[in-house]
């Protein structure tokens, strides 16, 4: 099955499940490689573009994220777009070691190839535990394929 555009129900899904495998490698060299060379990228304030923009951000935020884990699912698709809600918990390694919890939304336009071509993350952070000590944290196991199988209700918000 091909994960290229136009995208069904089955394939937005499994392309939101593989980027979230390819993120939670933390290997910016990896994970470049399923944007297209001039790909366009707003993360919270940040703008740029290009695969060594790419790479130097992600090598600044996981310095930053120390034991970082993610979550995707698909909130939408239509065509060559797809937005993804996602949660990921991290250490963070420029504030005491405390644990934090992001959450927000991304869109991601495809080319033709199914390489994303442009993306847009808005995310909040929030402190995990008194004083950041964790408590509370819903990806306790350090292992990437058990995200999901955490439940992931509003109850939990």
């Amino acid at each position: 099955m091909s994960l290229k555009p136009p995208f069904s129900l089955v394939t937005a899904q499994q392309k939101v499940k593989a980027a979230q495998a390819l993120w939670n490698t933390r290997d910016p060299h990896q994970v470049v490689t399923a944007y297209t060379q001039n790909s366009i990228w707003r993360n919270r304030t940040s703008f740029f573009t290009g695969h060594p923009a790419i790479v130097q951000f992600l090598q600044s935020k996981w310095a930053k994220e120390k034991n970082y884990l993610l979550r995707k699912e698909l909130f939408a698709f239509r065509d060559n777009n797809i937005a993804v809600q996602f949660w990921y918990e991290y250490q963070d390694a420029m504030d005491q070691m405390k644990w934090k919890r992001c959450y927000g939304i991304e869109h991601w336009t495809f080319d033709n190839e199914g390489k994303m071509e442009k993306r847009t993350m808005s995310g909040n952070d929030l402190l995990l535990g008194k004083d950041g000590d964790g408590e509370g944290r819903w990806f306790k196991s350090s292992k990437p394929d058990e995200v999901d199988d955490i439940v992931i209700s509003e109850e939990r918000f």
